[in-house]
């Protein structure tokens, strides 16, 4: 399967956000890009009720 092209993609976060989020990516055993990567997808896909 061809790997997905990736490019770096900045935002401005709280940081005590930034601070959870990096947590629960190691609580995840994820890198944190997987780990936002998966998060937004799940948050995106379609019925996901949001």
């Amino acid at each position: 399967m061809p790997e997905t092209v990736k490019r770096q993609f900045s935002v401005y976060l709280p940081v005590e956000l930034i601070r959870r989020v990096k947590h629960a990516s190691v609580d995840a055993d994820e890198s944190l890009s997987s780990f936002v990567e998966r998060v937004l997808e799940d948050y995106l896909r379609p019925g996901s009720g949001q």
